[in-house]
């Protein structure tokens, strides 16, 4: 898995990117908060819970009916998120869903159940450069995590940074061409 810090990354290039009228702090925050809560089910492991189980690492919090859950609930409290339903529902879901989906590209993985509950097959791209960071946080500060780190900067950061640059570029142009239609 990507580490935590690089699951933000996505949330916040498009949130910054499009601008804070777009994507308010808020809805931000529980974008971010999407994007990480997948990895919630590492707890399972204190349980016992095998890797592989339906509710194990990689399982139902990796599916786009967990997803589906967060942009409903994020919708539902659209008020408190100082924003639209709609648009809560869509950045939440988008952010929530951008976690199993990276997760897909790293190597080292038994994959994602991506579609629970309608399969618990555990799916993988077929292109995985992206470096697996340490579950365990006694390995977290390690030689390894600096390997991580720099496969995610190439894979994730660099190019969420190429898409928080389009995107200014782009809401830029779009305030532009609205200031001009109003004069």
């Amino acid at each position: 898995m990507p580490t935590i810090l690089t699951h933000a990354v996505v949330p916040l290039a498009i949130g910054l990117g499009l601008g804070s009228r777009a994507v308010p702090p808020h809805l931000l925050m529980a974008g971010i908060v999407a994007s990480i809560a997948p990895d919630f089910d590492v707890l399972a492991f204190r349980l016992h819970v095998a890797y592989a189980d339906t509710f194990g690492h990689r399982g139902a919090t990796h599916s786009v009916g967990f997803a589906f859950l967060l942009a409903t609930t994020a919708a539902l409290l659209a008020g408190r998120l100082r924003t639209s339903p709609w648009k809560a529902f869509a950045f939440v879901g988008l952010c929530a869903l951008s976690h199993p989906l990276l997760d897909m590209f790293t190597n080292g993985t038994h994959g994602v159940a991506l579609w629970w509950p309608w399969s618990d097959e555990r799916l993988v791209m077929p292109w995985h450069r992206i470096e697996a960071s340490p579950i365990a946080f006694d390995r977290i500060a390690s030689a390894r995590t600096w390997v991580v780190l720099q496969s995610e900067m190439m894979w994730i950061w660099l190019p969420a940074l190429a898409g928080f640059l389009a995107l200014k570029l782009w809401s830029r142009g779009v305030t532009r061409s609205s200031r001009h239609a109003q004069t």
